[in-house]
């Protein structure tokens, strides 16, 4: 059972790149940084059976409850073939991280609802 989000929480994950293709760490970091949500520790691990492959372990800023952390999750697991959520703890350090305008859960539930009236209109 995960623990309730505190607002100063970190997500770890475990993902690994596809191929060892020129754009492929990019891509997998483009999935944080358009959300808004800051890496605190990112680690890289050769895949023991793979040459050439990485696996990296991660801290993320948030909490799974959040949606910019579902976010994050759902785009990861669009371009990684193995994304693993290892969990959402408190931070040791207990501080809040800083929010850059649109990517509160707000912003994110307002997004939706816009799109879900352009969809509404079309039925």
């Amino acid at each position: 059972r995960l623990p309730e989000p505190t607002g100063a929480d970190k997500t770890t994950l475990m993902v690994h790149l596809g191929h060892n293709e020129a754009g492929g760490l990019l891509e997998m970091l483009e999935q944080f940084a358009v959300r808004g949500v800051n890496l605190s520790r990112i680690e890289s691990r050769p895949i023991a059976d793979s040459l050439g492959r990485y696996a990296f372990s991660m801290d993320a800023e948030g909490h799974v409850a959040e949606e910019r952390i579902q976010a994050v999750l759902i785009g990861l697991h669009r371009v990684c073939p193995v994304v693993r959520f290892i969990g959402s703890y408190p931070a040791a350090e207990g501080r809040r991280p800083l929010l850059r305008p649109g990517t509160s859960d707000a912003d994110f539930r307002e997004a939706r609802e816009w799109v879900s009236s352009i969809l509404d209109r079309e039925e």
